[in-house]
């Protein structure tokens, strides 16, 4: 195993791009050598405060930087499959963030191009790295607790087009393709059982941003469990994604990184890992596949069947 420092290129210095370098500060032997960004002067700022040293806003220039060995991609949810595929054909380890595609076509070409350069692929599934989660899992895998029904609710207030940091963004953020991406990729892996049934409806389409600003999703795993997701544009607050996990023998929620049970009680999951950012945690596995030349949890290939489901809710929607 390779101790000698990874070298890093980032490309999207937006909100998220920002959660992922925090997050790589604390990770050791690990350097970003060159930050990707829309905007120059923005850019070059945000470099100057994570002491990078390249910055910018073509990615082919990027990808040929000296020694560089993988990308983060933070980029436009449109741009991701064109620019793994991107990294992938310059040889370098990618991880892009969710979603790794809007389109099966795109999400299935990127798996042949992973298996083809056997490099490292995997995408932002963060919820599978979250310390909650993490504590949920660990209890399915011992046999303590199965889920009965996941009840989650993703909320945002986006009638303009902004970012996560309430900032102007350039393109159209997506409920079917990115959000509930995170839901359904997530049920399938704490069921431990495949997708079966999925259907899905959605509101009036947005005059100017021409997406559905309202949705609901409901989901049957192989093994019984059900899945019922309802996600938001619309919403004032409280904004984010809530997870109830209603089970066997328990009921947890779950908040990004923290967890409760049903009677809204914290439970401490500070030594489920060793951060309790899911953020760096997905970045620590990144990482480590890549020292150990081995397929990461959350790797395009694992996460392929939550786009084939994505897939068959888009064909009902548009009724295609």
């Amino acid at each position: 195993m390779s101790s000698k420092p990874l070298k890093v290129a980032l490309a999207g210095a937006g909100a998220f791009g920002i959660k992922h370098l925090d997050g790589i500060k604390n990770i050791a032997d690990v350097e970003v050598i060159s930050l990707v960004g829309h905007d120059l002067d923005k850019t070059r700022e945000i470099a100057a405060q994570y002491g990078i040293g390249h910055v910018t806003t073509d990615l082919a220039e990027s990808l040929a930087q000296p020694g560089l060995d993988a990308v983060i991609l933070c980029t436009p949810t449109q741009m991701h499959a064109a620019q793994a595929i991107q990294c992938l054909k310059a040889g370098k380890h990618v991880e892009v963030e969710i979603p790794m595609a809007d389109s099966l076509a795109d999400a299935q070409e990127l798996v042949r191009l992973q298996k083809e350069t056997g490099l490292v692929a995997m995408c932002g599934h963060t919820r599978r790295f979250n310390p909650s989660h993490q504590y949920v899992h660990k209890k399915i895998q011992s046999g303590a607790f199965n889920i009965q029904q996941l009840d989650v609710q993703t909320y945002f207030f986006r009638r303009t087009n902004i970012n996560a940091a309430g900032q102007p963004r350039s393109w159209t953020d997506h409920l079917l393709w990115h959000h509930a991406a995170h839901t359904v990729d997530l049920f399938a892996y704490q069921c431990g059982s495949p997708i079966v049934k999925a259907n899905a409806i959605q509101g009036p389409i947005h005059p100017e941003l021409k997406i559905a600003m309202d949705m609901s999703i409901q989901l049957k795993a192989a093994n019984g469990a059900i899945c019922t997701l309802s996600l938001s544009f619309n919403n004032d607050g409280p904004l984010g994604t809530f997870f109830r996990y209603i089970g066997d023998s328990a009921t947890y929620i779950a908040r990004y990184d923290d967890l409760y049970n049903g009677k809204d009680e914290q439970i401490d999951v500070s030594q489920v890992d060793v951060s309790m950012n899911g953020i760096e945690l997905q970045d620590r596995e990144f990482f480590a596949a890549i020292r150990a030349g081995r397929e990461p949890n959350a790797s395009v290939a694992r996460v392929l069947p939550c786009y084939e489901v994505l897939h068959q809710l888009e064909q009902q929607l548009t009724g295609a």
